[in-house]
């Protein structure tokens, strides 16, 4: 009984040793100098960038509804022109004979209309007979109009204002429906389509500012606003569709041409570190973490959940709090519950040649 007694407590004795033999090491471990920073809190306005393709306002590749011989070109390449200006005149002289015929057909029609009225004010006629004057002279009314838009169709106006691009017609060319004639495109505003990943979505909305710049012109930058983001994500590139818009009152811009686009997304305040904290042990984010009282400081390895990076720093967004310290230089050298010795403190961001040159000097 006594001796079973004895070997089981000289087995806890052997556990509780093993257990303590690391922490009584490293308390006589002499304590480790590094550098540290506190965990900040600032607010982010990060910059997301990506690469867009202009397309204009609005743009019509003019054709001919009607298969017809060109008879007058009134436009020159890259003209400028208001809404409603005739571009192009096709044959149309059936047509016009058929106008004169139709309006000839009107105003007689009209003529009967008008004296049958009068008989049968008179009690002259009967008012059936007024009523086939009257169906007569709407049917002349309906020839007309249809002669007129068939006249319509024979003359080729811009649908809106805007410059034209190159001429791709010349006079007696027949066209047929479909043929191109002329590109139109409002230049006055210009849209700019470019993609984010679905990661950033959230820090984009309608309204938010762009800056975008053409390596036509480098030396000008060009301000915008996101309009509208596309209604699905691509399932392939993970990436969504945002339309912005940029004025172009000098028509600078023309579409097609590729710019550099730099969204500020949405602000927002979060907690950062220098990034030379950072410990990567795989695909994982680790940070020496002080802890403990003045004068028995020592260093606790903590997993951390890293955000966006941006030059120096780096965004924490789970496994530290506002006002913690981590090794910033060191880090490597140490092990969880080591004693440390805090030579230097520095901010998120600044310069650490001054407190390495202070740690190095005996």
């Amino acid at each position: 009984m006594g001796s079973s007694m004895f070997l089981k407590n000289k087995d806890n004795f052997i556990v509780l040793l093993i257990t303590l033999l690391p922490a009584l090491a490293l308390a006589q471990v002499a304590p480790l100098p590094v550098i540290v920073a506190a965990v900040e809190e600032r607010t982010l306005n990060s910059d997301i960038q990506a690469l867009g393709t202009l397309q204009a306002n609005e743009s019509a590749q003019l054709t001919s509804p009607i298969s017809a011989t060109i008879s007058r070109i009134h436009f020159d390449d890259g003209q400028r022109v208001a809404a409603g200006e005739v571009l192009v005149e096709l044959t149309n002289r059936e047509q016009v004979a058929e106008l004169e015929e139709a309006r000839v057909a009107l105003d007689d029609a009209r003529r009967q209309l008008q004296r049958t009225r009068q008989l049968v004010d008179n009690k002259f006629v009967s008012a059936q007979e007024l009523d086939g004057r009257q169906r007569e002279f709407e049917v002349a009314q309906a020839r007309l109009g249809a002669v007129e838009a068939r006249l319509a169709d024979r003359l080729i106006k811009a649908p809106f204002a805007g410059v034209l691009g190159l001429r791709q017609i010349s006079i007696g060319t027949l066209l047929s429906p479909g043929m191109p004639v002329a590109t139109l495109l409002d230049d006055s505003v210009m849209k700019l389509d470019f993609s984010i990943p679905e990661t950033r979505m959230a820090q984009l909305r309608p309204g938010l500012g762009i800056i975008a710049v053409a390596s036509a012109f480098p030396e000008r930058s060009f301000i915008g606003s996101i309009v509208s983001l596309d209604n699905r994500v691509d399932p392939i590139t993970r990436a969504i569709r945002v339309r912005a818009e940029l004025d172009n009152e000098e028509r600078l811009l023309r579409a097609g041409m590729l710019m550099s686009v730099s969204v500020a997304s949405a602000p927002r305040q979060t907690l950062v570190i220098p990034e030379e904290a950072l410990l990567p042990l795989g695909d994982k984010q680790f940070v020496m973490r002080i802890e403990g009282s003045s004068g028995a400081l020592h260093a606790q390895s903590v997993r951390v959940a890293i955000g966006e990076r941006l030059p120096g720093l780096v965004e924490i967004t789970s496994g530290l709090a506002l006002g913690e310290r981590v090794v910033t230089h060191g880090g490597f050298r140490l092990v969880s519950g080591q004693p440390v010795l805090i030579k230097a403190e520095v901010a998120a961001g600044e310069s650490v040649r001054p407190a390495l040159n202070a740690a190095a000097t005996p």
